[in-house]
């Protein structure tokens, strides 16, 4: 079936269907990780985006029930170069096509996603339609006159709390759409971890008796999520606070710096940050379209300690008073190498200094 990719600004992009047989409007964004497909499907950071695959071809090792970063994928499209229909993998139990259409999201096949990237890094990230049979801007124009929806992070967020046991440090995971990578290095450490709603208050949070706090990852714009602010700025300076991605903004929102957004975003698995501290450069998988101003961080408490080789954008900051730091990538990840694994091992450092600080 014929199924058309249309921009906001009037350019479009004819191509086959695959997936789900559905309309489908969202933020196009472009990816250029080599593999990993099924991970940025799951990825709830993905919510409400038609993401581009710079990889021309993309579903050749198939999808397995191990690799889900959420339950239910809340992309809103996937737009590939070619797709394959027949994978090959012996962890392979379906199709990209067949899991698609589970999930009720619509593919895009037979485009030039090299030519669809080139026009995002030029124009900026733009919002999409993804329709089918034949269409012309007249016909579509209408359907950019609706706004996206804000409330991505209470989408993507647990309702309730619930916990993964284990007898090692507990820890508060605030959940803004956490990948289960997070979760999954945390066990490995033998965590016990709470996993709470985004809109959880300080007070909630404390009841638990937690050793230290996790904010994760999560969609859309930082500024969304105002009610995060206060519990971060109530718990900075009791517990020790790791910020991932969205929680890295958060972290510097709730110290009184900006963020902004960037053109395009930083999205794939080969983007190389530099610790300011020992000049290492660490391979890294991100998914943001948002960074923290560093102009803003001056009267914060907060201080650089990674930034972008591409770009000089802010990557990772610490606290100076309080047991708080967060980095913009995602150490979970593992792109290939397991380069920025030991954050979790510095925060399970910090958790432990905490604890012999307070006499627990």
């Amino acid at each position: 079936m014929k199924r058309t990719l249309w921009l906001e600004d009037g350019t479009s992009f004819v191509g086959t269907a695959f997936g789900a047989s559905v309309e489908t409007i969202g933020e196009v964004v472009f990816q250029t990780g080599m593999t990993g497909y099924q991970e940025m499907l799951s990825d709830p950071s993905y919510c409400d985006q038609l993401i581009v695959l710079t990889n021309p071809l993309i579903g050749n090792y198939g999808v397995n029930r191990e690799d889900f970063e959420t339950t239910v994928p809340m992309a809103k499209g996937l737009i590939v170069k070619e797709v394959c229909d027949t994978p090959s993998n012996f962890r392979s139990t379906a199709t990209l096509h067949d899991t698609l259409k589970r999930f009720n999201i619509p593919g895009l096949a037979g485009v030039d996603t090299r030519m669809l990237t080139r026009h995002l890094r030029s124009l900026g990230v733009m919002r999409g339609v993804m329709v089918d049979g034949d269409s012309t801007w007249e016909t579509v124009k209408h359907r950019f006159d609706v706004l996206l929806p804000t409330n991505q992070v209470e989408r993507v967020s647990t309702k309730r709390a619930y916990v993964s046991t284990g007898s090692g440090p507990r820890i508060a995971l605030i959940d803004f759409g956490a990948k289960l990578g997070i979760m999954r290095e945390l066990v490995k450490r033998d965590c016990e971890v709470v996993v709470l709603p985004h809109d959880v208050t300080a007070e909630e949070v404390m009841r638990y008796e937690p050793d230290g706090v996790m904010l994760s990852n999560g969609p859309g714009d930082p500024k969304d999520v105002p009610t995060a602010l206060p519990l971060i700025e109530r718990l900075m300076p009791t517990l020790p606070i790791f910020g991932i991605c969205l929680g890295h903004q958060l972290i510097a929102l709730a110290s009184g710096a900006n963020t902004f957004k960037l053109p395009f975003g930083h999205r794939g698995a080969n983007h190389p940050v530099v610790e300011l501290e020992t000049g290492a450069v660490t391979i890294t998988s991100q998914n943001h379209g948002y960074a923290v101003d560093e102009a803003s961080l001056a009267t914060t408490g907060l201080v650089v300690t990674h930034r972008a080789v591409n770009d000089g954008t802010v990557e990772g900051v610490k606290h100076l008073n309080h047991p708080t730091f967060s980095v913009q990538y995602h150490p979970e990840a593992a792109p290939g190498p397991y380069d920025a694994n030991d954050l979790f091992d510095r925060f399970m450092q910090l958790v432990q200094e905490n604890k012999q600080k307070v006499g627990i």
